[in-house]
């Protein structure tokens, strides 16, 4: 075990993150992993996400399902998001928050910031934007109305490495 760790030592130091780099590394993605508990077992799954910088929370939808039905009975979740150009260069950022579900016109106003919002960061990334949120999420084919949520966020954990 020992050689494994003086590789690892070598090849990179792990650092935190500042507080401006988990704001920037969240604004500049839209797309990470959630994690979930549904029948007493962990999930994750691929969310596409807009995090809102002015109240530190992450805004993103699904249609009615395995994860909504577990999010109603089990709020707690986290959500990984990272960037990595090699072994030994990355960043991420873990959150831990709170499920909520929201409702008429705080749904459609979030819905309408989501949108906006993941098309900056495609922009952003030189990816060409899209006319409708249905062409770049995973419930395209779908005709059930969008369940609009919200990750109140309670704490985070960010690092990265360098080297």
């Amino acid at each position: 075990m020992e050689p494994l760790k003086r590789t690892i030592e070598e090849s990179g130091t792990i650092e935190n993150l500042s507080e401006g780099q988990v704001h920037k590394l969240l604004a500049d993605h839209c797309v990470g992993s959630l994690g979930y508990i549904a029948h007493n077992r962990p999930y994750v799954v691929p969310v596409t996400y807009f995090y809102n910088r002015d109240d530190q929370t992450i805004i993103s939808y699904a249609t009615e399902g395995h994860k909504i039905t577990s999010l109603r009975e089990n709020p707690e979740v986290s959500l990984l998001v990272y960037h990595k150009e090699g072994m030994n260069w990355w960043r991420s950022v873990l959150l831990h928050g709170v499920f909520e579900e929201l409702h008429q016109l705080e749904a459609k106003y979030q819905l309408k910031q989501f949108c906006e919002g993941v098309r900056k960061v495609l922009v952003k990334q030189g990816i060409q934007p899209t006319e409708f949120i249905n062409e770049f999420s995973s419930k395209a084919a779908s005709q059930d109305i969008p369940v609009v949520y919200r990750i109140q966020i309670q704490e985070w954990t960010a690092r990265r490495r360098i080297g």
